[in-house]
């Protein structure tokens, strides 16, 4: 199996990409500078960010490099003060062969410490009071600019500020009667110029770039996301720096609309140019790119040296790169590139490869998304290894087949497929006439839940010739292999009529006053509305482009609503995501079970 992680090897030909940004990066004019790698959910952004860092240094080894993980910070410390903290303690690490710089940045670093400080002491007596934090916070932050300057240019003492800090805030508390009484926030742009200046002078000794790379800044929450974005410009944007982040486009936009609601669209779009100047779009992935991608996964599960597996990687790439002039290479060039003694297992991985790479390309569910991709291959292998231990003998391409038929399609016709399977000792007479049908839609006989989308019904017509072929084998052992790892929404083979009739009318519901689908959701017993709901978000999860409100959800939140068991597992797919769409604030404003009333 693949471990989900990212990688400096470029497996999906972002090498372009990644030395367009070095290429910014080394250009002292263009500096400072700050660049947005953007990409959807699963695309290769953290692998991207790894390998401009991998080129940068190979290219400029001078070059300070600092890495913050926006998400590792969400909840547990003020977005600002970890972003400079992590940059402070780099700075001091490369200060330790000169004891002046070395003061200097313990000097940056006691800052930091007194910013944060201010922060948490606001929010303790606030809370000690029983009152609100959000403005005592601020109102600490913006004094905390005192840490940065004084009349001479020097920063008072820890304790002094400290004691002043508690006066400060003493001052703004009013126990008896529950107010916060917000003195004027001094931040005078003399404070935070005192911190820059001696930043500045930091990195101007230094001699050397100092280049951040800021990942999952999308997964933050709004609030943390603008926090960041702001540090950056507000200070730490300064000569001799560079900024990378990683992030999709549209949660950034979305967190500026949800922390500036009162600005135009043209306000937002011009806010986030100003926070990021240089827009670099992760492409998606077309068939031969995946192919590429599948090929490599391959030769690394099947024990390829790293010798051979970096020969391999170098010929795809310089391949892709010449790919618009020249026919694409398929598995036998893919061997060839291996060097001698491939094994025949690896072989025939390599021919599945090309056989699937199509389908995953053009599939609505899968969009060429590389993460996704690794999964369904994690679910193969999984499959392929329970039937080793089982003892069932069945081709790795049948497993892989059916994978990619759930992946692709839905629960509905995922339960479909299995059913006909169920009923036919399984061996449907339907996978004869599909497989060689020719015409539009599908052959008589097929399953509702195949014919009533044509994106799905032309799936299921490709999907049916892909070798290898169904038609005479017994698959029952197939459905037997899903049980084994397909999560509880997919586990749909004993489910009640009921329970299917209410899914395939709630994964259409556009109307929170369907009768159809109220119905449908009442009549539910507890257990059959969970696994319902499972089946709901295990689709909503395939979601990459939120843009309109995605089919299902509507349905998903409706039995939510109805049934408090089918509450809990939306809840928790929901509160894992960032969401600031109009319609979706409009879709979930009176859900209770999700405000976790």
């Amino acid at each position: 199996m693949w471990a989900d992680k990212e990688s400096q090897l470029d497996y999906l030909n972002f090498s372009d990409i990644a030395e367009a940004a070095v290429d910014v990066i080394g250009n002292p004019v263009l500096r400072p500078v700050s660049i947005g790698v953007f990409g959807d959910w699963g695309a290769g952004k953290s692998s991207l960010l790894k390998q401009i860092e991998h080129q940068l240094l190979a290219t400029h080894p001078n070059s300070l490099v600092v890495t913050f993980d926006a998400w590792l910070y969400q909840g547990y410390d003020d977005a600002r003060a970890a972003l400079l903290e992590v940059i402070a303690e780099k700075l001091d690490e490369a200060a330790q062969s000169d004891a002046s710089l070395l003061k200097k940045t313990g000097s940056l670093l006691q800052h930091v410490n007194i910013l944060r400080a201010l922060g948490l002491l606001g929010e303790g007596v606030a809370l000690a009071a029983g009152l609100p934090t959000g403005g005592l916070i601020a109102q600490g932050f913006a004094y905390a600019g005192k840490v940065f300057s004084s009349e001479q240019g020097q920063a008072s003492s820890t304790a002094d500020l400290l004691t002043e800090g508690q006066e400060i805030l003493g001052k703004t508390v009013e126990v008896g009667q529950g107010l916060v009484k917000a003195k004027k926030p001094s931040t005078p742009p003399k404070e935070i110029a005192a911190f820059r200046k001696l930043y500045g002078e930091i990195l101007s000794e230094l001699d050397t770039t100092l280049v951040v790379f800021i990942d999952n800044l999308d997964r933050c929450l709004p609030k943390n996301t603008i926090q960041t974005l702001e540090a950056i410009r507000l200070f730490l944007f300064l000569p001799n720096t560079a900024f990378v982040i990683a992030a999709d486009e549209d949660m950034i936009r979305d967190a500026v609309a949800h922390e500036y609601e009162g600005l135009s669209e043209r306000h937002r779009i011009d806010y986030l140019d100003k926070l990021i100047q240089v827009p670099l779009h992760v492409p998606r992935a077309s068939v031969a790119d995946i192919r590429a991608y599948i090929y490599l996964l391959f030769a690394e599960l099947h024990g390829s040296s790293a010798a051979n597996l970096e020969m391999l990687r170098s010929g795809l790439i310089d391949s892709l790169r010449q790919s618009w002039q020249k026919s694409p290479f398929d598995a036998k060039e893919a061997v060839k590139m291996l060097g001698t003694s491939v094994d025949e297992k690896t072989i025939r991985a390599f021919g599945l490869a090309d056989r699937i790479a199509p389908l995953l390309a053009h599939s609505t569910s899968v969009r060429g998304n590389p993460r996704i991709i690794k999964r369904l291959l994690n679910t193969v292998e999984q499959r392929s290894a329970i039937a080793k231990r089982r003892s069932i003998n069945i081709d790795a391409g049948l497993i892989t087949k059916m994978a990619v038929f759930e992946r692709c399609t839905g629960p509905l016709q995922a339960v479909d497929l299995y059913r006909l399977i169920d009923e036919s000792a399984g061996k449907p007479e339907l996978f004869k006439l599909l497989e060689g049908y020719t015409k539009e839609g599908l052959p008589d006989g097929a399953p509702e839940s195949w014919t009533k989308a044509p994106a799905i019904a032309k799936f299921i017509r490709d999907w049916a010739q892909l070798s290898p072929s169904l038609q005479g084998v017994d698959l029952r052992a197939l459905v037997y292999l899903s049980r084994e790892t397909l999560p509880l929404g997919m586990q749909l083979h004993g489910i009640s009529q009921v329970a299917l009739d209410a899914l395939s009318a709630l994964s259409k519901t556009t109307s929170m006053n369907s009768p159809a689908s109220i119905k449908a959701a009442t009549e539910l017993t507890t257990e059959d509305a969970t696994l319902v709901q499972e089946s709901l978000i295990t689709e909503l999860r395939k979601i990459t482009d939120w843009a309109s409100k995605p089919a299902g959800l509507t349905g998903a939140i409706l039995l939510a609503d109805l049934q408090p068991s089918a509450a809990v597992p939306l809840a928790r797919f929901l509160r894992g995501m960032t969401r600031n769409e109009p319609w979706f604030k409009a879709l979930t404003k009176n859900t209770e079970w999700l405000k976790g009333k």
